[in-house]
């Protein structure tokens, strides 16, 4: 049996799945989640059907990094209900440092729409957003255009994600904060590439990433 749409009855479910599932933890599912709440009989079968979502159009996915499947922004889950909007200040790299960081003024900023459901108003005091440029973070789920949610706030705890910015260098990037000794470690999440190592001093932390907007924007 086949939808209007093509679709057999399980690649039906399986993409409605996909988008509560959005809806509901603000980020996307892996196979293995599919697998389970579904109760398909092998992540094997999860993946064929993936498969034909995809040679479909209906889901993207990428190659084998965990939780990469997407879908396209025209068949993005609709907003439901209020939303809420936080301030656009421009693109952070998530590779090399970007120079000549943007500097937005708030109140003639673009506004990105956070859905009620994955943050409350309350939450999303003193948050902004970022669009990110690069890959260095893609083993954190985040890949180059997707758009951060930062917290402003000028300290971080090890293994927080901030945007950092490096004072003689005049540059922000997005990173893994850890303090060793006299050092800081700014960690990328891809083991293709190399921290960066600075000094206390030429360090200022700019926000803690609190969430992650993907296909929306």
């Amino acid at each position: 049996m086949r939808t209007a749409d093509g679709l057999s009855v399980r690649q039906e479910k399986i993409l409605r799945y996909i988008e509560e599932f959005f809806g509901k933890h603000g980020y996307w599912p892996a196979i293995r989640d599919i697998q389970t709440d579904l109760k398909i009989s092998s992540t094997s079968v999860v993946a064929y059907n993936l498969k034909a979502l995809q040679e479909k159009g209906k889901i993207n996915r990428q190659g084998k990094v965990s939780r990469g499947i997407t879908l396209p922004t025209t068949l993005s889950p609709t907003l439901i209900g209020p939303t809420h909007r936080v301030p656009l200040l421009g693109t952070i790299t998530a590779g090399q440092p970007l120079p000549d960081p943007e500097q937005v003024d708030i109140g003639r900023a673009e506004k990105v729409e956070v859905p009620q459901d994955i943050a409350s108003a309350d939450k999303l005091k003193d948050v902004y957003a970022l669009k990110v440029r690069g890959q260095s973070m893609i083993d954190a789920l985040i890949d180059d255009g997707d758009i951060v949610l930062l917290r402003r706030q000028e300290t971080a705890n090890n293994g927080d994600m901030v945007a950092v910015m490096l004072v003689e260098e005049n540059a922000v990037t997005l990173k893994k904060f850890y303090q060793e000794d006299s050092r800081i470690r700014l960690q990328p999440a891809n083991s293709t590439m190399q921290p960066i190592y600075t000094t206390s001093d030429n360090v200022r932390i700019q926000g803690r990433v609190v969430g992650v907007l993907r296909s929306l924007f």
